[in-house]
């Protein structure tokens, strides 16, 4: 921030908006750095594991479409080209993801969007090992069926040697018994070891998951930061018009609510936004459409990317369904080829309205075809449709298998103003290098999994009906740029055309991670707050978590960077 920022007659130094990996690193390191931060969050705060969805059939509080009356935790959003997963409330996408943190592959590091800016793999490693620190990552030890399974179609593929064990946030030791603070010296919340129940995407009912809550945000509230819930931005504009140097109106509401009536606004030195790749995109074209930044970048809502992804599901027979759900929701990994990375995951007791997902397993073909082979499988496999859709426990019966790609494939969202000032969002694949509505190993290594099992393989239903895919995370929109021209944002996260405004979430990523991307989301907001400069008179201290803490911290050493991807057989 310059100076004169702190001169002005401000209600705050910085609004974070949104508080998932991106703004629960942000928050802490501003207020590490002697900032007054307030973080803005459109969810609900969930202060404990009580609070969590009981299943996810306790649709008040899982789901969250708040026009519903509905506050949880997971949101969907439907677009002509994908089906998006993402989280809600006081941690974001961390209170519903499956704590898988692995450094992505060399590819990423690579990718034309950025890698002429830096050293990527250089730069980014420090990060990466304090954000592991931070989230507590170890790696999964135990083997169960699904494991075995993985395992054994790797060798069978003949890429046995990259199978490996999943790298998690979770505190997986004392089953069932709360111990004081393992991982900052004491300095943590109480913790509950995990009792390997499979329902980390449910919300953890045992408080085991290192969701942002129990980390970052733990320690940004204890040096000063505020939390408002439920409350979504809805406008953003520099003071007095300009580039945004003097500060920032920011405007936020009770969320859910159409009018503008009970809306605040804030006098802010600096904004960060973090409220997901959607919510960011969204924000940033409803102040471009209001007139309030005329200087953003055309590349707004361009390089979306959904991590070229497939989910697919295998419910196995309740005689065959023993012990699959008995772990952390995925516990390893394969890469078939080189590009590709799957993943096993479960949903545990409670998952059953999941369900609804998915349907019987379709081929691949065009929005005219695809329909077509849908009812061919559906008349033709009576028995898939009974295991997928009416039978009971379908949470602790069924393997979701996950593909992830680094291939490059994009498309963008384009902004239309609503009549209540919000704004609609719509996709259009790049014509170039769409997104794959189909992965082909996907469905080879389902139709595998069931025939091992004797379990009835399925597709979601917005692919196998309408070819659209589903992700759970989607990157890009207001991604890293050499220039305006290239990005929305430069290589220190900074908006171009604007002081004192950064993109610090899954919005500024600029390329396909190709595995789970919350480590990297975390890792490249690290960075971006490391070029932060202290706060007038603030006390000098290394970053938390930058050295190795006093306590248990993270399993081991820190992964390395840069992960190589073991080669694949041809």
């Amino acid at each position: 921030m310059r100076s004169n920022v702190r001169e002005q007659a401000l209600d705050v130094d910085w609004v974070v908006v949104g508080s998932g990996f991106g703004g629960s690193v942000s928050a802490m390191r501003l207020a590490e750095k002697g900032y007054s931060v307030l973080v803005i969050e459109r969810g609900e705060q969930f202060r404990d594991a009580s609070e969590m969805p009981s299943s996810s059939w306790d649709l008040r509080r899982y789901l969250f479409a708040p026009r519903l009356g509905l506050r949880g935790l997971f949101r969907l959003t439907f677009f002509k080209d994908a089906l998006v997963m993402s989280g809600a409330g006081v941690g974001g996408g961390s209170l519903v993801y499956a704590m898988t943190l692995y450094v992505p592959p060399r590819a990423f590091f690579h990718d034309a969007q950025w890698e002429a800016l830096g050293d990527w793999e250089r730069e980014l490693a420090p990060h990466f090992e304090t954000a592991q620190r931070m989230l507590g990552v170890t790696d999964v030890t135990g083997e169960d069926p699904a494991d075995q399974l993985l395992k054994r179609y790797g060798e069978q593929l003949g890429v046995g040697h990259t199978y490996r064990k999943a790298r998690v946030g979770a505190y997986l030791e004392t089953p069932g018994e709360e111990v004081a603070d393992p991982y900052f010296g004491g300095e943590g919340p109480r913790r509950v070891g995990c009792q390997q129940e499979g329902r980390c995407m449910l919300g953890c009912p045992h408080g085991s998951k290192n969701s942002t809550d129990k980390n970052y945000l733990h320690f940004a509230q204890r040096w000063g930061a505020r939390i408002l819930a439920g409350r979504e931005v809805v406008g953003l504009r520099p003071l007095g018009g300009g580039d945004g140097k003097d500060g920032w109106l920011v405007t936020h509401r009770r969320t859910g609510r159409r009018s503008d009536r009970g809306d605040v606004t804030i006098r802010a030195g600096g904004v960060v936004l973090a409220g997901g790749a959607l919510g960011t995109n969204e924000l940033l074209a409803r102040a471009r459409l209001d007139g309030a930044l005329p200087r953003l970048s055309p590349r707004l809502g361009k390089l979306i990317r959904t991590n070229s992804e497939a989910v697919l599901v295998v419910t196995v027979p309740e005689g065959r369904a023993e012990a699959i759900a008995r772990r952390v929701a995925i516990t390893s990994s394969i890469y078939p080829d080189a590009h590709t990375h799957v993943e096993t995951v479960t949903y545990g007791a409670g998952g059953g309205a999941i369900r609804g997902l998915f349907t019987v397993l379709t081929g691949g073909g065009n929005r005219l075809t695809r329909p077509l082979k849908w009812l061919t499988q559906m008349v033709r496999h009576p028995g898939w449709v009974a295991e997928l859709v009416f039978k009971p426990n379908w949470g602790q019966r069924s393997i979701v298998v996950l593909v992830m790609q680094t291939l490059d494939s994009a498309m963008e969202l384009t902004f239309k103003r609503k009549r209540d000032g919000s704004v609609r969002m719509q996709t259009r694949q790049d014509p170039e290098r769409p997104n794959p509505t189909f992965i082909p190993v996907a469905n080879a290594f389902t139709e595998w999994l069931a025939r091992e099992t004797g379990g009835a393989p399925g597709s979601s239903v917005p692919e196998a009906l309408f070819g659209i895919p589903t992700t759970a995370h989607i990157l890009g929109g207001a991604t890293i740029g050499a220039t305006p021209q290239e990005g929305v944002v430069d290589r220190d996260h900074r908006a171009f055309g604007y002081e004192n405004l950064l993109v610090c979430d899954g919005a500024a990523v600029p390329a396909n991670v190709g595995v789970n991307p919350s480590l990297t989301i975390a890792a490249m907001a690290e960075r971006a707050m490391s070029t932060v400069p202290a706060a007038p008179g603030a006390a000098e201290r290394a970053p938390l978590g930058s050295v190795p803490i006093a306590g248990r911290t993270a399993g081991g050493e820190p992964e390395p960077v840069p992960q190589e991807v073991p080669a694949v057989a041809s």
